[in-house]
Formats: structure tokens, C-alpha cells, sequence
């Protein structure tokens, strides 16, 4: 089980993530691709774990010059409340040194095949695709109505919120 170890430099493992970010704790994040038909197309998906607030954005590729880029665009604003990002061991992820860096936070990678060691990322890609099934073209879908989408997804209530949404705990979270 050495998948993506050497692709990925000084890689920390999830068995080094501290106990605080269980998922209770707010600032601790999660972060995967939903890749589009043919491997041609790819959004980026972030969660924050404890009020299960969802960001996502085009990828203009997979690369990971790109897939940096967007998660230090989406997740710079809240700068002050990422402490952890979780995340698997695909080499679009190779440049988590620079993301730490950018953001002041720590990336921690998953066991290899062991995708419920970030659950609640895969929990939200699994609703984004009630929205965009596979083989969606994502080169087809413009950010706007992955905008619309995200919109929707974080205003719907959860029963773990007490049944208010992600977007209301999240910003009184961050006020």
C-alpha cells in the first residue's frame, strides 16, 4: 500500500493529524477532485468538517501548479480557520508544501484506498453528483451553476447542525 508516497514528497500522514481534528473542531478541512467524463475536466471540493460548509471550483487541469492555486483562492479568505486540510494521495495533490505555506495549515494525506478517512468530502462529492452525474463534461458546466449548486447544497439543513445549514453555522463561526 505505497500508492502515492513516491509521487508526493513529505507527505504527513493522517496517523500525525492531532486528535483536536476530529471533525468536531471548527477549521479542520477536507479536499478531493470530482473528475468529469474521460478524465478531461475536474472540480476541485473542499468541506469544512465540523459545520459541513462546501466550496468547489473549475479546474482549468488537474495539474498541481492549478489544483494549488484554487484551493489558496478558495480557502485564503478563511486563512485564520484552516488548521488541517485533509486529502488522498492523488499526485494533483503534490504541491500540499505550498498550500501549507500559503495558508498556514497542515496537510494531512489519507491511507491509500482508504477514502472514509475523509468521509465527509466523499459524503459531499457523492451529493454533488445527484447534481452532475458521472460523465458530466465539467468543461460543459459553467461555474456559475456549480455556484448555484454549492448554494444550494449549503443551504440545505442538517440534522448534525441541529437542523440549521452549513451556511449559517460556518459564518457565525468565522464572526
Amino acid at each position: 500500500k505505497t500508492a502515492g508516497k513516491s509521487m508526493i514528497p513529505d507527505r504527513v500522514s493522517i496517523h500525525e493529524r492531532p486528535a483536536e481534528a476530529n471533525g468536531k473542531r471548527f477549521g479542520d478541512w477536507e479536499m478531493d477532485l470530482v473528475i468529469g467524463v474521460e478524465q478531461k475536466s475536474a472540480v476541485l471540493t473542499i468541506i469544512e468538517r465540523s459545520k459541513n460548509m462546501f466550496l468547489q471550483t473549475k479546474l482549468p487541469s488537474k495539474k498541481p501548479e492549478d489544483v494549488e492555486k484554487a484551493v489558496v483562492r478558495l480557502l485564503l479568505p478563511f486563512k485564520k480557520h484552516v488548521y488541517t486540510i485533509t486529502t488522498d494521495n492523488g499526485i494533483e495533490f503534490r504541491n500540499h508544501k505550498a498550500i501549507c505555506k500559503a495558508l498556514d495549515c497542515t496537510v494531512y494525506f489519507a491511507d491509500p484506498y482508504c477514502s472514509g478517512q475523509k468521509g465527509a468530502i466523499e459524503n459531499m462529492n457523492k451529493i454533488l453528483r445527484e447534481y452532475f452525474p458521472k460523465g458530466t463534461d465539467f468543461r460543459q458546466v459553467s461555474q456559475a451553476e456549480l455556484n448555484k449548486v454549492q448554494y444550494q447544497i449549503n443551504d440545505r439543513p442538517r440534522k448534525k447542525l441541529g437542523f440549521s445549514t452549513p451556511k449559517i453555522e460556518f459564518y457565525k463561526s468565522i464572526c
